[in-house]
């Protein structure tokens, strides 16, 4: 009986839930803020008998996990801090400085939590939130600007966000630069290594004009100067490392090396094609790739043993070929004065674990944290993350962390990000004592139509590991507006006359129509190749934008054409391998992938307003579970 009566009270909460989602958000997170916390209960005073290294928690694989060091204790947040918010808030929206924030919103912006963990879902305000957020920090709760950053993952999201939190802050009459605390993981990094590591010079910033370091997530190629110190390095480890010699010429599949005179042999610039890679490379550039691959899962290529590995013999010879390559490349790197982004992680990881100095300036900054897009870091800036905050907490610094993001957007997993880190969350940043972190929801759409929202939720119900969400519509539907519409049997040679037709005929439907986004037509594709060739023949006064779907995300238009096969993803013994290694992931590498061309999916949708047209030569993987629902066309031409 009892059980049945939990079932019901459970159906009810979540039905409550669903239909009045603003109300449920508000009312959990101010239920939480008012529970008092228990006291921390007294260690007893028995002898250990297990390893006293063992002393943190028990993660899901059995091995010690980190001890807690955020505080259970609430942020100092009055009644006069609310309404004063409150009020400002208002003046702001009266002077369409903002949008007058939801119920949900409100929640996250006054949140007395140390340690958060908001789930944002697509188009649900986070952006604007997050700056009224800090606004609320600094304005109100008085917390030291020099004590504060706010992590974006580009360079360009960090200007729209300095933009937007300038505006406020000058209408706040609050004499702050914003410059000074929205960063890239990147920059914070950089400004540390100044203050532990000497003002390194950076390799990914030769030939890179910008001052502030950027994230490489952008996934842009060498540039020549890289190139070269590559083709450098390959070229002295080839001559002067026999082992390496002859590894090198497995790869390529080439016979057996003579033994030359020491320094004279000279490198094969042969193309290598790793099982699971798009194309073939020169091998230099390969190693490379991949190496970057296992540091940003936090893996010590020095400290490897090969042998360990649960892979084939050419992918053992292969990551063998990575420890060689990289111990001359990191000697060549100091050598020139330089280092790597990795390397500067590392390092500073490690430096800072075992530093028992007062922190400086650039560490003190990062006490308070605010991340966007959290489910986008590696496991190295998750270990980094750690050393910063245990340190700041060693040496008795008040610190917190607040993670926005959204597991569904999750799409940078083949440069070692995860959405599992912001899953885990608790287990990568626990709380002092039982607590654990406040979790909160933006779960209103306010870009996109229902059927958009329910076609976008519906390719992502065979990922296997998501945090489960129902978002909710807050645009009303207009005739003529749809979800994802299928153009099967569609192939570019010979129908682009007819999609440059199609994408005209949608420039002319949202000129017509009424509120309607900036812009008219997104059209998106997984590859650049495809956009290439519509630019090419597309008329240049349309307000149309192409671009792939990664560059695309946190942009919106009326109307997203989607150029994709949704093509199997191949398999990655390689990269399995490291991902069994570093020791973050449940699974595969391949099922890792096989859920983010899901993601990639639900992101290339979710960037519609009122309608959304997919273009592929056949229904497979994502498209799948969306042809059975509807009628499909046909492509013309």
């Amino acid at each position: 009986m009892l059980s049945a009566v939990a079932r019901y009270k459970q159906l009810l909460s979540s039905a409550l839930a669903r239909y009045f989602p603003h109300t449920t958000a508000y009312l959990r997170a101010e239920r939480e803020a008012a529970q008092p916390r228990k006291p921390a209960r007294k260690q007893s005073k028995k002898k250990s008998t297990g390893n006293k290294k063992a002393s943190g928690r028990k993660t899901d694989s059995g091995k010690p996990g980190p001890a807690g060091i955020y505080p259970g204790t609430r942020l100092k947040v009055e009644d006069a801090h609310v309404q004063a918010m409150r009020e400002r808030v208002a003046q702001a929206v009266n002077a369409r400085l903002i949008g007058a924030p939801s119920d949900e919103q409100w929640a996250m912006i006054l949140c007395r939590a140390p340690l958060a963990r908001i789930f944002a879902g697509a188009g649900s305000g986070k952006s604007s939130t997050l700056v009224l957020r800090v606004v609320f920090l600094l304005c109100h709760l008085e917390v030291d600007p020099k004590r504060l950053t706010v992590i974006s993952f580009t360079n360009a999201s960090c200007s729209e966000l300095r933009e937007r939190l300038q505006r406020l802050l000058d209408f706040w009459h609050y004499p702050h630069d914003a410059r000074q605390c929205v960063r890239t993981f990147h920059a914070a990094m950089a400004t540390l290594a100044k203050e532990n590591l000497g003002n390194p010079r950076w390799f990914e910033q030769l030939d890179d004009p910008s001052d502030e370091p950027d994230n490489p997530l952008t996934g842009a190629r060498l540039r020549p100067a890289q190139q070269r110190l590559l083709r450098q390095t390959y070229q002295h480890a080839y001559a002067e490392d026999a082992r390496f010699r002859a590894l090198t010429h497995r790869l390529l599949k080439l016979p057996a090396p003579a033994e030359p005179a020491k320094g004279k042999a000279k490198a094969p610039l042969d193309a290598c094609k790793l099982t699971g890679e798009f194309a073939a490379l020169p091998l230099f550039e390969l190693l490379h790739g991949q190496i970057d691959f296992a540091e940003s899962l936090g893996i010590r290529l020095d400290r490897l043993d090969v042998k360990t590995l649960d892979c084939a013999p050419r992918e053992r010879d292969f990551i063998e070929a990575m420890q060689r390559f990289q111990l001359h490349f990191s000697a060549l790197l100091q050598k020139q004065g330089l280092i790597s982004f990795n390397g500067a992680f590392a390092q500073l990881s490690e430096r800072l674990s075992s530093d028992g100095g007062k922190p400086g300036p650039a560490l003190l900054a990062l006490s308070h944290l605010l991340i966007d897009e959290f489910q986008d870091i590696s496991p190295q800036i998750v270990l980094w993350l750690q050393a910063v905050h245990r340190r700041l907490h060693a040496a008795g610094e008040r610190i917190s962390l607040m993670a926005i993001g959204d597991d569904w957007q999750s799409i940078y997993g083949w440069r070692g990000s995860s959405p599992e880190l912001f899953i885990d969350f608790d287990r990568h940043f626990p709380s002092r004592g039982r607590s654990k972190s406040t979790t909160l929801l933006l779960g209103t759409n306010y870009r996109s139509i229902e059927p958009v929202i329910r076609d976008g939720e519906k390719v992502l119900a065979e990922v296997h590991n998501k945090q489960a969400k129902t978002c909710v519509a807050a645009k009303a539907m207009q005739p003529g507006d749809h979800g994802v519409r299928l153009i099967q049997r569609f192939d570019l040679a010979s129908g682009l006359p007819a999609l440059l037709k199609e994408i005209t005929a949608q420039c002319q439907h949202v000129s017509q129509r009424a509120n309607a986004d900036r812009t008219a037509v997104l059209l998106l594709s997984r590859r650049n190749e495809p956009l290439q060739q519509v630019r090419a023949q597309l008329d240049k006064t349309l307000p149309v934008r192409a671009m792939t779907i990664h560059r695309a995300k946190g942009l919106q238009a009326e109307v997203a054409i989607i150029l994709d096969d949704c093509l199997p993803v191949e398999k990655h013994p390689l990269r399995n391998a490291l991902y069994a290694q570093c020791g973050f992931f449940a699974g595969s590498y391949d099922q890792a992938m096989q859920d983010e061309a899901r993601r990639l999916a639900y992101v290339a949708i979710t960037r519609g307003v009122s309608r959304v047209l997919w273009y592929t030569r056949k229904a497979q993987g994502a498209t799948q579970c969306l042809a059975a629902s509807r009628p499909i066309a046909q492509a013309s031409g």
